[in-house]
């Protein structure tokens, strides 16, 4: 059989046209990927709040999209302001012990990718014979979904199972060189700062703080750790990680990622097979009230971030996903904090799902789980490279059973960087400039704590699934889906990574999107008022005696929200966060249809 790796690419939106208006910023994404998909169009620019998207050619009449920064009646703008509303900037601030914002545009990338979803989607539900929808994406949302799982663990039933205090990675050697730790063995944490002569007590009181990072933004692990390193040469350091299993990433710059960019998409497709599948498509009609995906199913063998997230968006678009969990089930269930006794973050990416417990290790479990694919129409993990091939779960052995698949590999590095470290967020960000990009000019380079690229990488991961399905409309054939968080970093960096690439400083400006300080709180100035709000000191004011100032003098400011378990009653935010069944905080779907 042909390596998937050497089949042509699809383009599944060949011979459609799009027209794009509206800013930049919410809509040079959508243009970008329309076109990586094969669609023809062109950008007309256009106002600042909100952008227009439709594609024609295929069916009686466009399908369209509108991506916006918020309900006009919020007084949120732009990034900053959604930043700040959402509960971004108080999580990404969680190392600082204050809120920061982040100097990469994360929600508008978060909706563009939202918005081709959602045209997809749409295309997918038409194909199957129901009314072509007009979806709306706004930042608002894909914030709040960017923060879904500290929201979720800020509203459980019980407290965190560590401090939230300031602190974490990255750490410095004795020539000053950044660099990033992973490992996901407490053994090997231990072999690796016992190799570099770390105190006893420091490396034991390290761990958990390091271990639960993912989970809450910050590592307040010892500052005698951070000290070990700086004592230390770099050489030493690697062949402390080289002999106790962990890993280290130094710090790449932006002007270096550009050197090596590619100009890749961040995900590829390609035929499952080289054999046409006979007959048509697998997937069957559904009516429109209960989404373009009903009647298709979703099997997910995700862990973490990154897969569960993309296959809970593919659940919210009407499929049915079964989660494929090892036997006694994913123990992050049981990670606390807890809503109804089960985790209040595992919930956030996968309520709703059902299970099936199989031992991908038996090859009795392995050739059922090969007969669950055969009747289902999208297979979804995020093993670690190389896994699938072994165990024989790879796309070539899905296609012997059921050719008309969509066999979709959400990855770390998508097999694009030579020598590449662990795929994990945090090692992508240090490897790809993230780290760079999200601090302004004059601030060490540090990767974000919160999870962006797992967030974006898993929204990414839809939508090239969605990608995928549709092409299977069409021509009735599976195929395989491939993507990364080193796409999902080029795609957030992108605009940075021009700049460096055309000899132009590519981080933002000094002090860029830093909230202002209240006597109660924190407000955050749009982008286009910040330089002017940055000359009052509105320390001695309420916040809201500072926002009213400030509008005084024709400047946006908004709130920074702080505390998470308050967005359910923000007026800015009316109605967007629920409770689920288990009582968890639940965040709405990232787009609406009408």
């Amino acid at each position: 059989m042909t390596s998937t790796a050497t089949r042509r690419p699809l383009r599944p939106l060949d011979r459609l046209d799009f027209t794009v208006s509206g800013p930049p910023q919410l809509t040079e994404a959508v243009a970008r990927h329309l076109r990586l998909l094969g669609a023809r169009g062109e950008e007309t620019g256009g106002g600042d709040r909100a952008g227009c998207i439709a594609l024609d050619g295929d069916g009686p009449g466009p399908v369209g999209a509108t991506v916006a920064w918020a309900d006009p009646a919020s007084g949120l703008v732009d990034e900053a302001t959604v930043q700040a509303a959402t509960g971004v900037m108080a999580v990404h601030g969680r190392r600082e012990g204050s809120p920061r914002g982040l100097a990469v545009d994360y929600t508008a990338s978060a909706t563009a990718v939202i918005a081709v979803q959602g045209l997809l989607a749409g295309l997918i539900g038409r194909a199957r014979g129901t009314a072509s929808p007009h979806i709306t994406a706004r930042a608002d949302r894909a914030g709040l979904l960017a923060v879904s799982q500290y929201l979720a663990a800020a509203g459980a039933d019980e407290g965190e199972p560590t401090e939230l205090a300031p602190g974490g990675p990255p750490f410095t050697s004795a020539e000053g060189v950044l660099f990033e730790l992973e490992t996901l063995e407490p053994a090997a944490w231990a072999v690796f700062w016992r190799a570099l002569d770390a105190p006893a007590d420091a490396l034991r009181a390290g761990w958990r703080p390091f271990q639960f990072r993912y989970a809450t933004a910050c590592a307040p692990f010892p500052e005698a750790l951070h000290a070990v390193t700086r004592a230390h040469p770099l050489p030493r350091i690697r062949r402390a990680a080289a002999e106790s299993g962990a890993e280290i990433c130094v710090l790449r710059t932006l002007v270096e990622r550009a050197a090596e960019d590619d100009g890749a998409a961040p995900w590829s497709l390609r035929p499952l097979t080289d054999r046409p599948t006979p007959g048509s498509s697998r997937s069957r009609a559904a009516p429109t009230s209960a989404g373009p995906l009903a009647g298709l199913t979703v099997l997910e063998a995700g862990r973490r971030i990154q897969a569960p997230l993309a296959a809970h968006l593919l659940g919210l678009l009407g499929a049915e996903v079964i989660r494929i969990e090892p036997p006694g089930g994913d123990p992050l269930r049981g990670m606390p904090p807890a809503c109804s006794g089960i985790s209040a973050r595992w919930l956030a990416l996968n309520r709703g799902k059902k299970a099936v417990e199989i031992d991908i290790k038996a090859a009795g479990d392995r050739r059922r789980l090969r007969e669950m694919a055969a009747e289902a129409d999208v297979f979804l993990h995020n093993w670690a490279p190389g896994k699938a091939a072994q165990l024989g779960l790879d796309a070539e052995d899905f296609a012997e059973v059921n050719p008309a698949l969509v066999y979709a590999y959400t990855s770390g590095w998508a097999g694009r960087v030579q020598g590449a470290p662990m795929g994990t967020d945090f090692m992508v960000q240090a490897r790809t400039g993230v780290g760079e990009a999200v601090r302004p000019e004059g601030e060490t380079p540090a990767p974000s704590l919160m999870t962006l690229l797992d967030v974006l990488g898993g929204l990414q991961g839809t939508e090239a699934v969605l990608a995928g399905l549709l092409s299977r409309e069409r021509t009735g054939d599976g195929v395989r889906v491939d993507s990364s968080l080193l796409g999902a970093a080029d795609t957030l960096t992108g605009p940075a990574l021009r700049r460096a690439a055309c000899g132009r400083n590519a981080r933002r400006s000094a002090g860029f999107r830093h909230p202002l300080p209240t006597a109660d709180g924190w407000i955050a100035p749009s982008d286009e008022s910040a330089a002017a709000a940055a000359s009052y000191d509105l320390r001695a004011l309420s916040t809201s005696d500072a926002l009213a100032r400030l509008a005084e003098r024709g400047l946006t400011a908004t709130r920074v929200t702080t505390d998470l378990s308050t967005l359910h009653h923000d007026a800015r935010l009316p109605g967007a966060v629920s409770r689920d069944a288990h009582g968890a905080p639940a965040v709405p779907d990232p787009w609406s249809f009408a």
